[in-house]
């Protein structure tokens, strides 16, 4: 009756060692590192960059304890925070020879201290948030005025042309702030001029008024668009962001909308907050442009003076080359970039995809110039690099290119990656700049680490007195559940924060009502004469459906503050959702466990140990142990 067979016990065996094996890499701490990640998105960090490091290291007399290429950066992980700044000047010195035009960014961060074996299994610690593991937090001001302006500089060359394509001309066009104006000879022009704008440009609304002889015909943007203007930037500018933070290795940094205009950006463990403001403004600019192929162009190629119009820029192999000015096709233009092959020639391409508007410009563009080349240019900080200049060979339409030429697969990878990286849609600038310390981190972990462990030992004392042998069973199911709850999240590698602790001292107490659901439930089926075994068998069974309906109904609270909450609200939700589902297997499941291990190989069992039995009907109390 109370028996489980092979398989269930096999199931609980399982999951304590994965819980236990998953639970460990908490334990070990982290451990102060350096971090070399790339400073240019043209400058790859590999092997050979891992060699300079190495020797860079040896030569100041520091002998990291880890040192490995992971990802697309290198971490070292020293034992002291003394040796962690010794290497980092070490290797700045060695990696950036020109401070103001920097090719890596070496910074300081916290990596854990796991063994090998541990990390081969994917196990891994939970990401601590700002408040536990200190780090830097940002408030960004999004400049939505330059937005507009861009959007309507945008439309500016939209409108001209439209202009020159419907053959309608007009006695000039130029843009003050964000108001465009143009100027129109007579009545029937201007009329052509509104019927176009408003069939091609519902973004626009217009105004005219007489000039003498002439009309002055004004456009602006409709409050409506400009509001969807300033949304897009902010979604662009967040997603710019995400990518650029992610050289930093930072684990789980939170960036945010916080009101119209502001991005929240935290970085958890990050202790370099120069570095962190570097890599901030270390946003991308993508540019397309023609080459200039004149005779001055390859004069100037060789030193010479640039022409006018023109510009010199670096190739990635190092040879200037000199492109026009004109600017055909943003970043803003792209939204697609993927690796590929040539189906002819076999040879590595990057495939592009447009939008509508950098279709139709890129179809013209390549119509008029094919056998010469377009340069892509990636500007960041305000200095450009070529990425590539290929060779148009014939006219491109259908929002489709192809980019080929000398690259090999790993360039043409690395080329995909950087177009679709994005730019940022308008400038931003800190408004508010905060750094929580290590030590304050550490005092909020034994703070909540404390409160965890104290609710703990109250609540088993409690079952053990209460419920003599049956809480003793309680307890090491309470402890599984912990177990599971701390295994769960770190296999998922959510954000612990003080409020997720708060959730886990919650949960506890949640768990064990399900334990004492079981064992009153036990009680009760003894006052009324059944026997140990069948009282056992009947109160879990009968315990069952109480304890499912209440966790379900707690849980659909948890699903709903994790579906309309944010912040550390969604942090609490989180903890709490996986602490109801974990405390159900450990509660149920694996507390009946112990019970048949230990009494259910009895056939003549006489008592069992679950504290005093009140037998109201006799006005007494049974010890029934």
């Amino acid at each position: 009756m109370n028996r489980y067979p092979i398989w269930k016990y096999a199931i609980l065996v399982i999951a304590l060692l994965l819980g236990t094996v998953y639970t460990l890499p908490n334990f070990f701490g982290e451990a102060p590192a350096v971090q070399v990640s790339s400073g240019k998105a043209t400058v790859k960090v590999d092997n050979t960059t891992l060699q300079r490091v190495e020797e860079a290291l040896k030569t100041a007399g520091l002998s990291p304890q880890t040192l490995a290429l992971d990802g697309a950066s290198i971490r070292a992980r020293f034992d002291t925070t003394d040796n962690q700044i010794k290497a980092k000047d070490a290797i700045e010195k060695a990696l950036i020879p020109d401070a103001s035009n920097p090719s890596f960014v070496v910074a300081l961060n916290l990596v854990t201290r796991s063994p090998a074996w541990l990390t081969s299994l994917g196990a891994a610690p939970m990401y601590l948030g700002l408040d536990l593991r200190g780090g830097v937090h940002f408030m960004l001001q999004v400049d939505m005025q330059a937005a507009l302006t861009q959007r309507v500089e945008a439309l500016v060359g939209d409108l001209r042309t439209t202009f020159r394509e419907k053959d309608l001309r007009h006695g000039g066009m130029s843009r003050s702030g964000q108001t465009i104006e143009m100027r129109l000879r007579d009545a029937k022009q201007l009329q052509a001029a509104q019927d176009l704008i408003a069939a091609q440009f519902a973004d626009l609304q217009i105004n005219s008024v007489a000039d003498g002889n002439e009309f002055r015909l004004t456009a602006t943007i409709k409050p409506e668009a400009a509001r969807l203007v300033q949304a897009q930037a902010l979604k662009q500018n967040i997603t710019t962001l995400h990518n650029r933070i992610n050289e930093l290795g930072v684990a789980e940094p939170v960036i945010q909308q916080q009101g119209l205009d502001r991005i929240v950006v935290q970085l958890p463990g990050v202790q370099d907050t120069a570095k962190a403001k570097d890599i901030l403004g270390r946003t991308a600019t993508l540019e397309v442009r023609m080459v200039d192929e004149s005779t001055e162009a390859r004069a100037a190629e060789q030193g010479g003076m640039v022409p006018f119009g023109a510009e010199r820029y670096l190739e990635r192999d190092g040879r200037p080359l000199i492109v026009k000015k004109q600017v055909v096709l943003t970043g803003d233009n792209l939204t697609d970039a993927q690796p590929g092959f040539d189906s002819q020639t076999q040879e590595p391409v990057v495939n592009l995809t447009l939008d509508g508007k950098g279709a139709r410009i890129f179809k013209d563009v390549t119509r008029d110039n094919v056998g010469k080349r377009m340069a892509i240019i990636l500007f960041e900080k305000g200095k450009g690099e070529v990425v590539t200049a290929p060779v148009i060979r014939a006219e491109i339409g259908g929002g489709r290119v192809q980019i080929s030429g000398r690259m090999t697969t790993a360039e043409a990878n690395d080329t995909a990656l950087l177009l679709r990286a994005g730019s940022l849609a308008a400038p931003m600038e800190i408004i508010e700049e905060r750094t929580i310390g290590p030590s304050l981190g550490a005092e909020n972990i034994a703070k909540g680490f404390n409160s965890v462990t104290w609710g703990f030992v109250v609540i088993v004392a409690f079952m053990a007195i209460y419920y003599a042998m049956f809480g003793v069973f309680s307890g090491i199911a309470l402890g599984v559940n912990l177990l599971l709850l701390v295994a769960v999240l770190s296999l998922l590698q959510a954000t612990l924060t003080l409020p997720g602790m708060a959730a886990m001292a919650l949960a506890l107490g949640m768990a064990i009502d399900s334990n004492v659901l079981i064992n009153e439930r036990v009680r009760e089926e003894l006052r009324n004469g059944a026997s140990p075994q069948a009282a056992i068998h009947a109160g879990y069974d009968r315990a069952w459906s109480t304890i499912l309906d209440s966790n379900i109904t707690t849980l659909i609270a948890g699903v709903a503050l994790l579906a309309f909450g944010s912040g550390p609200v969604r942090g609490f939700a989180v903890v709490h959702c996986i602490g109801i589902l974990t405390s159900m297997f450990s509660a149920v499941l694996f507390s009946r466990g112990l019970v048949n291990l230990w009494y259910g190989g009895k056939k003549k069992l006489k008592s069992v140990s679950i504290g005093t039995v009140w037998r109201p009907e006799a006005g007494t109390a049974v010890k029934a142990d």
